[in-house]
């Protein structure tokens, strides 16, 4: 393989001779985990009735990652399986002992997680492409609509959107606030803020108690993926191909970034992708084939590895025992990807077979994730790539868990996956 060095700003710039496409500043910032075991951290257990998976991704930063899990793995059996009868695009999200969820035809629902009992149902709107968030501290749901159409041949149109609070407790709505152009943003609440974007380009940061708006920004393009929060700071991409940092408690632009894409030349892409944030590096994927990885602090690209086809998918991240620091990733392609999270160097690769339009979840030592085209879930060692579970159904976003089971999304149905043994 021939390698030409280019020097870029001080960075050492790769470029490989067989993939053109594909850029690598190794130098830029990056914050090596200070340490790499096979055993979980030393830490609290946390009890089954306190449990808390409040947003999509599981932590602020997005990471898709139940790091030192006790949650069983391979192989699980089904414990109980709720039938939604509409499309589960999006996971649930979780609290003590009550998964909340919004399926594409927009109604929200609680569920008893033990036995898949329906606690209560609210018909919120009639078209939702995103996780709800959960405002713990509020006792409130929060969901994001596209459309609260009711006209039989718009239901499914996007327009005429809205944002909803709900009670956790009851599913009563407490708060809303129109969205003209619709919203699919995951929304994200952290102290008394929730923060999300909409499809004109809008993040908006609204009181999470009372729904008035704190501040609002406009980004130059649709904002379908949702904010990523680290450090007081938010990250998002849009439409146009940008990454942007904003200011948490103000909404003030920190930096806004091109793909590099636009930068080399090859044309820019969407990010329909929410970020990750991890090791000091903003990690995406993008519709121009490619995964990019910025510095979390000034924007730089750091790397951009091309996939062959659309990257819908958000990455999920983690310092995986005995391979480092690594991003997960599906591609349109039909391979699940493991790139090396400094370099974007491919570790290893799985061919799925299918479209991978939804993103992966790490749980413990397994990486799932959702074949669009077979209708099914496939879980992988994360060091290796080796497949370890297989089941038939699911489409988009696998799995959540906590330290007792998988809770697995099937196309309509909603499953929970116990170990074999029990």
């Amino acid at each position: 393989m021939v390698v030409l060095l280019v020097m870029l700003g001080g960075a050492v710039t790769v470029l490989l001779a067989n993939a053109p496409h594909n850029v690598s500043h190794p130098n830029v910032e990056f914050t090596q985990p200070t340490t790499t075991t096979t055993a979980p951290p030393t830490q609290t257990p946390v009890l089954v009735d306190t449990f808390a998976w409040p947003r999509y991704g599981f932590d602020a930063e997005r990471t898709h990652a139940f790091p030192g899990s006790k949650a069983p793995g391979p192989p699980l059996q089904v414990g109980w399986r709720f039938e939604d009868y509409a499309l589960l695009e999006f996971p649930p999200v979780m609290y003590q002992n009550s998964l909340y969820l919004i399926d594409d035809d927009g109604s929200a629902k609680a569920l008893d997680k033990r036995t898949g009992r329906k606690l209560w149902e609210t018909k919120v709107g009639t078209l939702a492409a995103a996780s709800p968030a959960l405002g713990v501290r509020q006792g409130l749901m929060y969901v994001a609509l596209l459309s609260t159409n009711r006209n039989a041949t718009q239901t499914q149109v996007p327009g005429n959107g809205l944002f909803v609070a709900l009670s956790m407790k009851t599913g009563r709505v407490v708060w809303s606030k129109p969205m003209p152009p619709g919203t699919e943003s995951s929304p994200i609440a952290w102290g008394n803020a929730v923060y999300f974007g909409d499809q004109s380009g809008t993040v908006y940061s609204l009181d999470a108690t009372t729904g008035h708006v704190n501040w609002t920004y406009h980004a130059s393009g649709a904002v379908k993926g949702g904010p990523a929060l680290s450090n007081g700071i938010l990250y998002i991409g849009d439409y146009s191909g940008r990454a942007y940092a904003l200011n948490a408690a103000t909404g003030h632009k920190i930096w806004a970034v091109n793909t590099s894409g636009a930068d080399f030349g090859f044309g820019s892409g969407n990010f329909y992708s929410t970020p990750a944030v991890a090791f000091g590096r903003v990690y995406m994927g993008n519709t121009d084939g490619r995964v990019y990885s910025f510095a979390a602090r000034t924007g730089q690209l750091a790397w951009a590895t091309g996939t062959g086809a659309y990257v819908y998918a958000s990455a999920a991240v983690q310092d995986t025992p005995g391979l480092g620091p690594t991003v997960y990733l599906g591609s349109y392609d039909g391979n699940f990807y493991a790139f090396d999270a400094r370099t974007g160097a491919i570790r290893w690769r799985h061919p799925s077979g299918g479209k991978i339009s939804g993103s992966g979840t790490i749980v413990g030592s397994v990486v799932y994730y959702s074949d669009l085209a077979s209708k099914t879930t496939v879980g992988l060692d994360a060091r290796t790539g080796r497949r370890v579970f297989l089941f038939h159904d699911g489409a988009f976003n696998p799995v959540v868990a906590d330290n007792g089971a998988v809770y697995l999304s099937g196309y309509t149905m909603l499953y929970q996956m116990l170990p074999k043994h029990q």
